[in-house]
């Protein structure tokens, strides 16, 4: 429960209703009618996302981004979650959508046997009509047996969550400057072995378990990624 708790945090943080600092426990204990050990654990996953930062004896305030700018990347909401303000909208043009057998090296980054059966997507996506990315992604077939096409045009992340009850709790993230492939320039209409920059993801839900792996190259004019940082034991 505390889950669902938080993603309804994060979005009314999203949209606005949330806009200088949370209310507080009993406020928000009252509103969500669960225990204040939901609250906090709601709460902590919220912080976890880097949106919050406590201020002793005063409460939960939210963080704001340090520029407005839709080309700075909130990398701090985790897989998933909507990087971008919400004023600011990512659409999708899907290239490819299938199913393969995971050759060796793809087997190996994502800790299965050779030949493992995964879905493929393949998206070119525009945030507000401008190229932004190209995003390369695979599926565990084992894990999400059936990925739709309205998903894949829209938010795979929010069918895989409501249809399998899957999120994501955990992630492995590598930020690289990566020489682009003929296909992967063709695609987005650049020189073979331009460099761009590149997020690789390995992301697992419940005990660990993988279900997705990722790797996409953003294109979008001065791109800039944020992070923050805290550690709830000092806080």
């Amino acid at each position: 429960m505390y889950h669902d708790i938080a993603e309804d945090i994060i979005a009314k943080i999203n949209n606005g209703e949330f806009d200088t600092k949370l209310p507080t426990e009993q406020a928000l204990m009252n509103q969500y009618n669960v225990s204040r050990n939901t609250i906090r654990r709601a709460i902590d996953v919220v912080y976890q996302r880097g949106l919050l930062r406590r201020v002793q004896g005063s409460g939960y305030y939210i963080n704001q981004l340090p520029s407005t700018s839709k080309a700075i990347l909130n990398l701090s909401v985790g897989t998933g979650g909507p990087m971008h303000s919400a004023e600011y909208h990512l659409t999708s043009h899907v290239v490819t959508f299938d199913k393969i057998l995971a050759p060796h090296k793809l087997a190996r980054l994502m800790s299965v046997v050779d030949g493992t059966e995964l879905y493929r997507v393949v998206r070119l996506r525009f945030l507000d009509d401008v190229e932004y990315s190209l995003e390369c992604s695979y599926y565990l077939t084992s894990v999400v047996p059936v990925l739709t096409v309205d998903a894949v045009n829209n938010s795979i992340f929010g069918f895989v969550r409501e249809t399998y009850g899957i999120r994501v709790t955990s992630s492995e993230d590598y930020i690289s400057m990566e020489a682009l492939q003929p296909d992967q320039a063709s695609l987005l209409g650049r020189e073979v072995g331009d460099e761009v920059m590149a997020l690789s993801q390995l992301n697992f839900y419940g005990n660990n378990s993988l279900f997705n792996y990722s790797t996409t190259y953003f294109v979008y004019p001065d791109l800039r990624f944020y992070v923050h940082s805290s550690h709830l034991s000092s806080n």
